[in-house]
This record gives structure tokens, C-alpha cells and sequence, in this order.
């Protein structure tokens, strides 16, 4: 186990009070990680808006459920997303909490597609 997974839960940037997160792995080369998000019973990022990037991740849902406004659609436990470059995703809310598992690949940039608001 990488040392990156003894680390603790730590407020997401922007979302203090509402999502905590977990860098279980990152590759100091590529940029590419492996994270735990924990959006917290009643989280709403409608002020933020959708996001997109640049380039691919997958997502994972551990446990909860999460409301996906860009495709109207609740991701329950055992959902599973591959999320292509430039994919206008979220704003997202959650009545109940969830654990979200993510696979980024910051290096794996697609040319020609939108750049990202991440």
C-alpha cells in the first residue's frame, strides 16, 4: 500500500464543509491518480456548475447515491462511469452522502477536444 493511502480525509478545494477526498494513489510522472470523494449528506455543487477536462477518468460509486444534473440521472452504489475527454458532467447533489472512487488521467489529453474548466 502506497504511502499516499495513509493519508486522511481532507476538505475538496472549493467544497470546504460539503466533500472530503482521499488520494489513494498518483503517479509523480504521469499525474495520473486514483481518488476516494466523500460528498457529505445534502452536498449541491449547482453553484459551481458542470465541469469538464481535457481528458478521460472513471468514476465508481462505493456507497450513496449522486444526481448528475448534466445527464439527469442518479448514480446509485455500483454505478460505474468511463467519462470521455471534454464530457460535461455534474453539477451533482446527494440527499444521502457517497463515496465516489475516481481514475484520472491528467496526461492522456485528447487533441481537439474542449479543454477543461478542471
Amino acid at each position: 500500500m502506497g504511502a499516499e493511502s495513509q493519508g486522511r480525509w481532507t476538505p475538496v478545494a472549493g467544497l470546504d464543509g460539503i466533500a472530503e477526498e482521499l488520494t489513494l494513489s498518483r503517479d509523480a510522472l504521469t499525474g495520473e491518480y486514483t481518488r476516494l470523494t466523500r460528498f457529505l449528506p445534502g452536498a449541491d455543487t449547482s453553484r459551481f456548475g458542470g465541469k469538464t477536462h481535457a481528458y478521460p477518468e472513471e468514476v465508481f460509486i462505493v456507497s450513496g447515491r449522486l444526481y448528475d444534473q448534466a445527464f439527469d440521472r442518479w448514480l446509485e452504489a455500483g454505478c460505474y462511469a468511463s467519462r470521455p475527454p471534454g464530457e460535461l458532467h455534474g453539477p451533482f447533489k446527494t440527499n444521502v452522502g457517497c463515496v465516489v472512487l475516481e481514475v484520472s488521467f491528467p496526461q492522456r489529453v485528447v487533441a481537439g477536444s474542449a479543454p477543461g474548466n478542471d
